[in-house]
């Protein structure tokens, strides 16, 4: 059964005398001071959808007050009176009846031509809009851009857990899962979609504002789904171009230490010694043998600002870095992971040290070049 659960708590907020906008929160899921937002007017699915919203509140309100007036007319007019005379007979008032049904026809009318109107807009995509794939899994988002090959010809560019976008551009997003239902939902940059296995569905997110944005799946989907979740940075289109073109082009530097060295045989090789598989059958990094599709794409991890599908951000992401190759599963229930326990604190620092110089130029690298929203 597709149970949705939405960790979401609403409140309504007026960002100024001409817009206001329902907004929802992710309570544990959300970075400090990031606010969850469907009532976020940057967002032209939000708008579309904000504006359809009005005219049906303003109705509910007009028949709320007509509703209330005729029931406390008709109580007034025609209560008991303390003498026993009886009551006048009468049955039945065709213009009432009549008014009864026309009106709440007309009321559905007007809400189904206004729903059809908002659907025709924000459904189709346009032809100019960005093309993302994005692939749910226990308990992470894969994100690649189909029209952005490698060069070289090995592929396309790929992410895990933050999707790059540029800002002031429909994004087309085409969702899908590899194992259980999933769901996508950015609710700053528009509309929620499940991700199924085996069906692909399309629809547009954008945003006028450049920032990072808060992401989760809003479908339960196992032990971590509270934990699935995912950052979307929206970058000015320059920085976007900057960013996609040295996706596009990069290629692993060369491990320039013996302890980045160390962390590259161990990704690439194992240790038999200490029984641990090697990173690569499970990773990608372009420029390298590491082809694996199991889990996140590793290529410029260093660039990155998340850990484990958004739990850790920044400092507290790289004092997580050894505990989770060591066992992740500890620190995320249902990791799929396999744990590395017998690895020495000296190959747990070179692996760290090794995926950490996987790094884009700086002028490509996309956190802190935009405010958190």
């Amino acid at each position: 059964m597709n149970t949705h659960t939405h960790p979401f708590v609403g409140r309504l907020l007026l960002p100024g005398a001409k817009l206001g906008a329902a907004s929802v929160f992710l309570g544990s899921a959300a970075s400090a001071g990031q606010i969850l937002s469907i009532g976020d007017m940057n967002s032209s699915y939000n708008r579309n959808i904000w504006w359809m919203s009005i005219a049906v509140i303003v109705m509910a309100i007009v028949i709320f007050i007509g509703v209330s007036y005729a029931l406390f007319y008709t109580v007034n007019k025609f209560r008991e009176d303390k003498h026993t005379a009886e009551p006048d007979q009468f049955h039945g008032n065709n213009r009432l009846e009549q008014l009864l049904i026309g009106v709440p026809v007309i009321i559905v009318t007007i809400i189904t031509i206004l729903a059809a109107r908002t659907m025709a807009i924000v459904n189709p995509t346009p032809t100019d809009a960005l093309h993302v794939n994005v692939t749910g899994a226990q308990f992470w988002w894969a994100f690649e851009y189909p029209n952005s090959p490698l060069q070289g010809g090995t592929g396309t560019v790929l992410n895990g857990n933050e999707l790059v976008i540029p800002a002031g551009r429909q994004v087309a997003v085409t969702v899908t899962a590899k194992d259980v239902i999933h769901a996508f939902w950015a609710p700053n940059l528009g509309g929620q979609r499940d991700a199924i296995p085996g069906s692909k569905k399309t629809f547009q997110i954008d945003t006028d504002r450049p920032g990072v944005y808060q992401g989760n799946c809003s479908v339960l989907c196992g032990a971590s789904h509270a934990n699935m979740r995912f950052k979307v940075v929206a970058l000015p289109k320059a920085q976007y171009d900057t960013f996609i073109a040295a996706a596009q082009s990069y290629k692993a530097p060369a491990p320039a230490s013996a302890s980045e060295r160390n962390g590259y045989n161990i990704f690439m090789q194992g240790k038999a010694s200490a029984g641990a598989a090697p990173c690569s059958s499970c990773h990608r990094v372009q420029g390298t043998p590491a082809a694996g599709q199991v889990g996140p794409d590793m290529s410029f991890f260093g660039s990155r600002n998340t850990l484990g599908a958004g739990i850790w951000e920044g400092k507290e992401r790289e004092a997580h870095i050894q505990p989770w190759i060591k066992h992740c599963a500890a620190v995320k229930p249902g990791c799929l992971m396999p744990a590395y326990p017998n690895l020495s604190d000296q190959d747990l620092g070179d692996l760290e040290a090794y995926i950490l110089s996987l790094k884009l130029p700086d002028a490509a690298a996309y956190w802190g070049k935009v405010p958190v929203r």
